[in-house]
Formats: C-alpha cells, sequence, structure tokens
C-alpha cells in the first residue's frame, strides 16, 4: 500500500464526515452504513481490512468485513471476536488471529450512550501504520455506527409500538366480535356488522359466508355489501385446502364448476380473494374475504382471517347447538301433548269401550291412534279377532275433529251379501219385493261422522267395487236408485286376515286395498304385551262388579299366575267372557285359578312354548263340548261371531260328535 499523505487528508475531512452523515440519515440499516464506510472511510482513515462487531437490539453479535478492493463478508461472531471488555481506544501492533498480511491496526469501541455495544477495527499491511490521531478519525467512524444503531434501535422500538398498537387493535376488535355475535341466533342478521368489524382485523371490500355440503356444492348464506354479486351454486372438483388465497380472479385458473361461476364477481370489480374453511358442528364453513385490488392478501393474512372465521364458527355452532335444543324441546312438548291428550280421551271414554293398557306396544298403538286422529284419512286397524279393533276405532272418533258426528259400525261378516248391500248403502222403495219404502245406509247414517267397517275381508267383490266408488269420489247411490248422494263420511275399517294374501287369492281387490291402508294401526296380539293383562282384568272385573248383585272381591294369586299363563288366543275378548264366567262362579269371592276354567299351556321344563294353532284347536274344541255345542254360546264364550267360528272348525276339522 502506498504511504499515507495526511496532509492530504485534511482537506477531505468534512466530505467525508459529510458523505457519512448523509448515509446514516438515509436508514438505520447498520450493514449498509458498513459498506459505505468501507467506501469513503480511507480517504479519512487509510486501511487495508475493516471489521466490524456489533450486537444490535435483539440480534446475537455480527461480524462485518471488508478490504480495500471491495471484498465483503457477514457472519456471526465468533468468542474471540465479540465485544471488547475495554472501552478506551487502542492501537494494535500485532493483529490478533495470526493473520500474516496484516502487520498493524487500531480498534475503537462503538457505544450507545455508556455501553458499549460493538468495537471498530482497521488493519494495515504495514507495521506501525497508524498514530493517535488515526484514533480520534477512527472514533468519529464509530460514531457514526453508533448512530446508525441507535437509529436501528428506535425503529425497531416504532416496530414494537406499532405491532403492539395492531395487536391492540385485532384484541379490541376481536372482544367487539365476540359481543356481537355472543347473543344472536342468525348470524345472517348481524353479517354487515361482523364485516365492518372484520375489516379493522383484515382490510377487505367484501365478506361473505359459504356452507360446503358433502357433495362440494357451495351455498352463500351472507354477504357484506348485500349487493355482493351471488353466483349460481359452485362445485369444486379438486380436493378442499383448508385456506387458499387467489391473487388475480381475472387471470387465473379456477377450480370450480361452472368453468365462468365467478364472472359476475370480476364484473363487479374483485380482483383477489381470500378463503379459509372451518368445521361449524355439523357443515363446512367457508368465509371469504374479497378486495378490488390484485394480490391484497397474502400468507400472513390467513392467520387473522382463520380467527374471524373461528369466532363466525362458533356462533353459527352455537345457532346450531340452540336449533337442534328447539327442536328436541318441541318434539318433547308435542310428546307430552299427545300423551296427556291420549290420557284425556283414554278416560273419556265409556265403559264399553275403555281404553286400558300399560305395555309399550299399546301404548304406540294410542299414539299413532292420536296422530291420525287430527287428520281425515282413512285408517285400517288390523289384529286378531278380540284385540280391540273397534275400541281403537272408537279412540280414533271421540279425538278427531268430528267427534261430535255419528259412529256407526257395521260388521260385514255378520250380513249375507245381499242384505250387506242394502245395510251398506240403503235402498229405495221397490228395490227389491220386500222394500216397500226407502231406507237410508250405514253410510248416510254415518254422515258428518265416523264408518267404521269391521271384518272388511268379508265385503264380496260386487260390494267391494261399489264401497271403492265411496272412497274415490266420495258419492254413492241407493239401491235401486238413480240419484247421487254424498258420503260425508271418515273411513275405519278393520280386518283380522291378511290383506295381501286375500288380494292375492282375488277375494279382495288390489285398488280397494291401497284406499283403505292409507294409514294402518296393527294391534298386537294379547298375548304378545302380558303387562296389558291384569290392568285390562282389573278394569273388567269393574265393570263386571255393576251388574252383579254380588261382585266378585278380586283375584287370588294363582288366578293372576293362570291369567298371565295363559296364551289368550281369543285375546282381550275371551279375557272379558273369562272374568265374566268366573265372577258368576265365585259367588262374590275371589275369583280363583278353578273359577278361570283355563286349559294348562305348560310343559315340561325346558320344552318350547306350545304351537298357538294347536292351543286354539284345543281351546274351541273344550268350550264346545262345555257349552254343549250350543255354537251361539261357544262363539260368545269364545269372542267370535259364528262365521269366525264356523270358520275355526273348518279349519281344523273339528267335528260335533255323534249323539247316542
Amino acid at each position: 500500500m502506498v504511504g499515507i499523505d495526511r496532509t492530504a487528508y485534511d482537506s477531505q475531512q468534512l466530505g467525508v464526515l459529510d458523505d457519512l452523515l448523509a448515509a446514516s440519515a438515509r436508514g438505520p440499516d447498520v450493514r449498509d452504513l458498513f459498506q459505505h464506510l468501507c467506501a469513503v472511510g480511507p480517504r479519512l482513515v487509510p486501511y487495508d481490512e475493516a471489521q466490524l462487531v456489533v450486537s444490535s437490539g435483539r440480534l446475537a453479535a455480527r461480524r462485518y468485513a471488508c478490504t480495500h478492493d471491495g471484498g465483503f463478508e457477514q457472519t456471526d461472531a465468533t468468542a474471540v471476536e465479540t465485544i471488547p471488555e475495554g472501552t478506551e481506544p487502542q492501537l494494535l501492533d500485532a493483529v490478533p488471529g495470526g493473520d500474516r498480511r496484516l502487520q498493524s491496526g487500531l480498534k475503537v469501541p462503538v457505544k450507545i450512550g455508556n455501553r458499549v455495544v460493538g468495537a471498530l477495527a482497521l488493519f494495515s499491511r504495514r507495521p506501525h501504520a497508524y498514530s493517535s490521531s488515526d484514533l480520534t478519525y477512527a472514533e468519529r467512524l464509530a460514531n457514526f455506527v453508533s448512530l446508525a444503531l441507535m437509529r436501528q434501535g428506535l425503529a425497531e422500538q416504532a416496530r414494537d409500538v406499532a405491532v403492539e398498537r395492531q395487536r391492540s387493535a385485532e384484541i379490541e376488535a376481536s372482544a367487539e366480535l365476540l359481543r356481537t355475535i355472543s347473543d344472536v341466533l342468525d348470524i345472517r342478521t348481524v353479517f354487515p356488522r361482523i364485516s365492518e368489524i372484520a375489516k379493522k382485523m383484515l382490510p377487505h371490500d367484501a365478506l361473505a359466508m359459504v356452507f360446503v355440503d358433502r357433495d362440494r356444492h357451495f351455498v352463500r348464506q351472507a354477504a357484506s355489501p348485500a349487493d355482493f354479486p351471488d353466483p349460481p351454486h359452485v362445485t369444486t372438483n379438486v380436493p378442499m385446502p383448508k385456506e387458499s388465497i387467489i391473487e388475480d380472479l381475472s387471470t387465473a385458473l379456477l377450480p370450480v364448476e361452472p368453468a365462468d361461476a365467478f364472472a359476475p364477481v370480476v364484473a363487479a370489480g374483485y380482483r383477489s380473494y381470500l378463503g379459509v374453511r372451518i368445521p361449524a358442528r355439523q357443515q363446512m364453513l367457508e368465509l371469504a374475504f374479497w378486495s378490488k385490488r390484485p394480490a391484497a392478501f397474502n400468507a400472513r393474512d390467513v392467520q387473522v382471517a382463520r380467527r374471524i372465521a373461528d369466532y363466525v364458527a362458533l356462533s353459527v355452532s352455537h345457532e346450531q347447538l340452540v336449533g337442534a335444543e328447539r327442536q328436541i324441546a318441541e318434539a318433547q312438548a308435542r310428546a307430552e301433548r299427545l300423551e296427556a291428550r291420549i290420557e284425556m280421551l283414554s278416560q273419556e271414554l265409556d265403559s264399553k269401550t275403555r281404553v286400558v293398557g300399560e305395555s309399550a306396544e299399546w301404548r304406540d298403538v294410542l299414539k299413532r291412534a292420536t296422530q291420525v286422529a287430527e287428520t281425515n284419512t282413512t285408517v285400517l286397524v288390523t289384529g286378531e279377532s278380540g284385540t280391540g279393533k273397534e275400541v281403537v276405532a272408537r279412540f280414533i272418533h271421540r279425538a278427531s275433529a268430528n267427534s261430535r258426528g255419528p259412529f256407526v259400525a257395521l260388521n260385514c261378516a255378520a250380513l249375507p251379501e245381499q242384505l250387506l248391500e242394502s245395510e251398506l248403502f240403503g235402498y229405495e222403495r221397490g228395490a227389491f219385493t220386500s222394500a216397500h219404502q226407502a231406507k237410508p245406509g250405514q253410510i248416510e247414517m254415518a254422515s258428518g261422522g265416523v264408518l267404521f267397517l269391521d271384518e272388511v275381508t268379508e265385503m264380496s267383490l260386487s260390494a267391494q267395487a261399489k264401497f271403492l266408488r265411496v272412497l274415490q269420489e266420495r258419492e254413492f247411490q241407493r239401491l235401486g236408485g238413480t240419484r247421487m248422494l254424498k258420503a260425508n263420511i271418515r273411513v275405519i275399517a278393520a280386518t283380522n286376515r291378511d290383506l295381501r294374501k286375500a288380494v292375492e287369492r282375488g277375494d279382495f281387490r288390489e285398488d280397494l286395498l291401497y284406499r283403505l291402508q292409507v294409514f294402518d294401526i296393527v294391534i298386537p296380539p294379547l298375548r304378545e304385551r302380558r303387562a296389558d293383562i291384569m290392568p285390562i282384568s282389573k278394569a273388567l272385573l269393574q265393570d263386571l262388579s255393576r251388574s252383579f248383585a254380588r261382585p266378585p272381591a278380586g283375584l287370588t294369586q294363582d288366578a293372576r299366575e293362570a291369567l298371565l299363563r295363559y296364551h289368550w288366543p281369543g285375546n282381550v275378548r275371551e279375557l272379558r267372557n273369562v272374568l265374566e264366567r268366573a265372577a258368576i262362579l265365585c259367588e262374590g269371592g275371589l275369583i280363583s285359578a278353578e273359577h278361570l276354567a283355563l286349559r294348562a299351556v305348560d310343559k315340561a321344563p325346558g320344552a318350547a312354548s306350545t304351537d298357538l294353532s294347536t292351543i286354539e284347536r284345543e281351546t274351541v274344541a273344550q268350550v264346545l263340548n262345555e257349552c254343549r255345542w250350543n255354537k251361539t254360546r261357544a262363539a260368545n264364550r269364545l269372542g267370535l261371531t259364528r262365521s269366525q267360528l264356523y270358520m275355526r272348525l273348518e279349519k281344523y276339522g273339528i267335528e260335533e260328535p255323534a249323539r247316542r
């Protein structure tokens, strides 16, 4: 290196200092200032290499080094290169690190106030190149580094203040957002306010709330402003990420169908988009931020957007939970009203049609009956003979809006074909030989009320065809008449047979089946609801007591066990007949098992229960023998009609024994 001519440098000192002052004023970056110092410093203190070690703000100690030929490097400071303990400038006759190229140097501290925060060192390849005056100039250079460090500290503090202010603003906005949505049951009503508050946290021109269903259909629920374009339902054809950013909607290839779904949004001037998706109880919620500036959103905004979405999802989940609780409460209230109505109607019915039972099966029957009673729907009640089909029909009538109208019951199995049609439709004078005057039928008698058709499967095909017209057209003709009459009735039909099998055999019209089976109620047999046997027995004994001078005192334990053990092929009707007979035999005392005269049905322990057909056959034969084959009395005992009894005699091949 050439010799140092300090006189030549004296005229340049002021210019160098002004240059460094201007460089430090441009910005607080220490690296930039050091590089500038390396460029202009030799005009003040010549050197072959300069090094700066500083610890600035939150950063670890850094080492900067440059050479007179323009070389530059920046590294973390090593233990040897850390800030010196001393605070006085030093002339160095030996260079640390054993670099033989450098023969001498100087080191001055970099201070902020009285605190040493770094060191500036200048080195020369000539021995003894520096004097005390060079230390003074080097201190001036270090002062510019100190100034830059102070400006950098102030900038960091300013950034900290800005971040803290932003954080405070976000916290305040978050609290305001929570207050806005905390008591709202429909977030759509306050969505414009949510957008207004969210702008303090994440600037945007429009905000939309969208639900995504399982088929990836996007359905918008709310938007602010209100005139934000409403695109058609959109379907995505790719897996949906948790968040997505579109920098320019006008040029981006959108993975949705239809491809031009966002054309209205683009036409309205919106250019960029940020969307975050989050589960909201039962659905996937997307909160979409829109801006009219391209590239308005970046990755740093995602966290803020997700925080806002969390609040919105919380409100939506709360809304869904409240809605679910409301539905549960309403369903419970409806169930309670239904139970109360069932109880009221059960108590209001007279003793002949008393509705008694505690089993879940029976309560379900009454529940269905109460539900359909409020409508004018045709009802089909099915179940074995004696299960209480007419009781259920009367219950429906009593619970209906036309309960003040008549309840007319017609047993289709009890009448011959010709008589059934005349009873059902009525006839005009002269319709047949004995028709001396006109007579209204049961349809007319039931006007404004209920027509109950028991054993409807016993209706002839001819009567079925005529009755089908009643259900379809709500009109009919009397036998021998030409005038159409209106059928202002509700029909409740009942049968103990399988209507579908009757259709297959050709005994019943399929179209009539569909008309009758609009709402069906199946009554389980008594043997399938044993919890009802004792309550029904108690109610029946109370009814029977009113017609006895010496009513029975009750049931013995063995009688109760016998009643519960018996399979009741005749169901409730048979139970009533058994109890009535027992009430006579007990002569005012307790009814015991021997008064019931029930045939034992138990088998050996561990064996399967007796086949119900066998039980029914043996029961019918036993009752016929006890009634001396008086079929009318036997049918009454069994709770059957005569036609039903004859059907069982034929079914089981039971014949009256020859009399001697």
